[in-house]
């Protein structure tokens, strides 16, 4: 009966699915495509998207959701910065893994936004799911941080985010959006080892 209820849940929100999150679903797939290639249309593609959610989430009043799509923005300007620079070599920005010191600011980041994040859920909004809103915030604002500076990392990063986010915006009643992350993570999944293949033959040149 759960299944059916799913199954249902997600054809209701087909029926429902206005242009606007079509539009911003259809930019967001594109975008993970492109990042799991390597690609830089991933943040032309994902500015988009972002722009976009930011006012379905503030709709939805998922408040964590529109500040980290804000974020998404800025670090898609970042990051598209990074991604088409050359260094003295004239070669592009390489696929690489966090130092120690790089995994400590990366687990304190994600430690202390959610701190933040949740707080100011709880006193400052109405959400009615602020530990969960912030958890995948937090997650997100990591990931894409990793994301910008092309460390594989990132898809670790971005599978826990798809894996909290799936049953969050089904639970807000954004069926499409939800059975977007499932996609997101089949794609992270893919584009963990697509990356990680690549940093091999980075190695062994």
């Amino acid at each position: 009966m759960e299944g059916i209820g799913i199954w249902e849940g997600l054809r209701e929100g087909i029926q429902h699915l206005t242009l606007l999150e079509a539009t911003a679903v259809f930019f967001g797939l594109l975008s993970v495509w492109y990042s799991r290639l390597e690609n830089i249309l991933v943040f032309p593609t994902g500015i988009i998207s972002v722009l976009i959610y930011v006012y379905i989430c503030f709709g939805a009043k998922l408040y964590a959701d529109v500040g980290i799509n804000a974020y998404y923005f800025i670090m898609s300007i970042y990051g598209w910065h990074l991604w088409s620079r050359k260094d003295s070599n004239n070669n592009f920005l390489p696929i690489t893994t966090n130092s120690t010191k790089e995994w400590i600011i990366s687990i304190a980041t994600l430690i202390g936004s959610f701190i933040l994040i949740a707080y100011s859920l709880i006193n400052f909004t109405n959400s009615d799911v602020p530990y969960w809103d912030a958890l995948t915030t937090s997650m997100a604002f990591v990931a894409m941080l990793l994301m910008a500076k092309k460390k594989i990392e990132n898809w670790i990063a971005w599978i826990f985010t798809n894996l909290l986010s799936i049953p969050l915006y089904f639970y807000k009643g954004l069926m499409l959006t939800s059975f977007q992350f499932l996609i997101f993570l089949i794609l992270a999944i893919m584009g963990f080892t697509r990356w990680r293949r690549e940093l091999s033959i980075q190695k062994n040149l």
